[in-house]
Formats: structure tokens, sequence, C-alpha cells
């Protein structure tokens, strides 16, 4: 359940980082209040998962789950740059994550 957590809150990092980009500096309304709400939600549900988790492994996934789903959303959506390296590298990341998962050990 603790790794549930990290990585729901891991999407929430990717939703946080874009509503950040789209809120101009904190100059739109709504992109700035969305910030607020995934940020909020993100740091709380990976301050429930530390309480089972150690902070490494942890840490590193929700990390991990927010740069790649942000980059991902960037070039999906918001026309990003795509390219071979930049999506071998987000695969790395992805398989970092996984690893790091795998290897971290649930108090």
């Amino acid at each position: 359940m603790a790794w549930l957590l990290v990585v729901v809150a891991g999407l929430l990092e990717t939703g946080f980082a874009v509503c950040l980009k789209l809120s101009h500096g904190f100059t739109r309304l709504w992109p700035t209040i969305a910030f607020a709400a995934f940020a909020l939600g993100s740091f709380g549900l990976l301050t429930l998962a530390l309480r089972r988790l150690d902070v490494g492994p942890a840490y590193a996934v929700w990390t991990g789950i927010g740069a790649a789903g942000t980059a991902i959303y960037g070039m999906v959506f918001l026309g990003d740059v795509v390219s071979t390296l930049k999506i071998v590298s987000i695969t790395l990341v992805i398989v970092g994550v996984v690893g790091l998962q795998l290897s971290g050990s649930a108090r």
C-alpha cells in the first residue's frame, strides 16, 4: 500500500510541475490553484508513504515518476521537442524507478 501512495504522489508531482508552467509565474489563477492542490496532495501522500518505506528508494521513485511523467506530458501535450535521446533517457529513468522500487524495503 505504501508503494501505491508513492506512485500516486509521483503522478501528482507531474500535475504540479505542469501546472507550475501553466501558471506563468503564478499569474494565472486556476493553474496556480491546481498547482497548490497537486503539490499538497503529492507531498501529503509521500509523507504518509515514508512512515513505512525507506526514504532513499521512496524519494527516488517519487522524483523519477514526476520527472518522467512531466517530460512525457510536455512532449505529448505541450509541444516539447521529441528526440531519440530524450525517449531513451526517459526509459532509463523508468527502469531505474522500477529497480529502486524493487530494492526498497517496507518496514
